[in-house]
């Protein structure tokens, strides 16, 4: 594959380093389940999903090419419009577009075991799909108003789609306290925002149930897992916990065992 162009760095994510723009490709460096992202992205190709980078092969460097996806991206500090209603519902009808197009891919087998501290206990969530599990802000490309695509499938995982609209919620809603959270989300109505995400994704009424448990109980493990990947890894996992990024998720436990009960009472009524 020919490697002419000039590297543009791009910059506003947390973990991964060098990523660039080359013309209109992408180059990254593999992540820890490169092969599977590979897959996945050939995958949503075959199918006809278009709401993802085309898999364009690997440079002379051993980074991953990717199609560049034109549009906005909600980078640091965060635009006017991130709450915006519209874009949130228009998210949530990607993420299920996606899932519903991932689903035929199937739960690969052999994968790497996931970088996390050993003897974590697993939450009981039987995996339906390979989720993205990573929709953040700066991973999701809007065009004219509307969520177009889901960039950076690094954390990408055999998942539920309750697991899925956990992670979805926890970004958009979002969960947790206005202090820890960015100031555009600050004074929402987060029950009505998270039914919002439910319906537009049309959410099962039993994972609507469970939701707010399974939140919690992956809120808890996370903890442990980004403190492991501090330690174990460094870089950008090290400069998240050294900015109270751990302080941030103990307060958002709280939070969400004080607001379990009136958002899975939103989400069903």
């Amino acid at each position: 594959m020919a490697d002419e162009g000039e590297e543009i760095p791009l910059t506003g994510g947390d973990v991964t380093e060098g990523l660039v723009r080359v013309g209109d490709t992408v180059r990254r460096p593999p992540g820890e389940r490169a092969e599977m992202v590979r897959d996945v992205l050939l995958h949503l190709e075959s199918v006809g999903f278009e709401g993802a980078p085309r898999f364009l092969g690997v440079d002379s460097a051993g980074r991953q090419v990717l199609s560049y996806v034109e549009g906005e991206v909600a980078g640091r500090p965060h635009p006017d419009w991130i709450a915006d209603e519209d874009r949130l519902i228009s998210l949530a009808r990607l993420v299920r577009a996606y899932d519903d197009a991932i689903e035929s891919f199937g739960i690969p087998m052999n994968l790497p075991a996931p970088i996390e501290p050993p003897g974590l206990p697993a939450v009981a969530d039987p995996v339906e799909l390979v989720g993205h599990q990573d929709i953040t802000p700066e991973n999701v490309v809007f065009r004219d108003g509307r969520a177009y695509a889901l960039i950076d499938f690094d954390l990408a995982r055999p998942v539920s789609r309750a697991r899925e609209m956990v992670n979805l919620m926890l970004w958009w809603a979002p969960l947790g306290a206005d202090a820890d959270v960015d100031p555009g989300f600050h004074g929402l109505d987060r029950l009505r925002r998270c039914r919002l995400i439910a319906d537009a994704y049309d959410l099962s009424d039993p994972d609507r149930r469970r939701l707010m448990e399974l939140a919690i109980a992956l809120n808890e493990r996370v903890w442990h897992t980004m403190k492991y990947r501090a330690e174990t890894l460094g870089g950008g996992w090290q400069r998240m916990w050294s900015e109270g990024v751990g302080d941030k998720i103990k307060n958002r436990q709280t939070w969400l065992d004080q607001h379990a009960d009136s958002i899975t009472t939103a989400l069903l009524s």
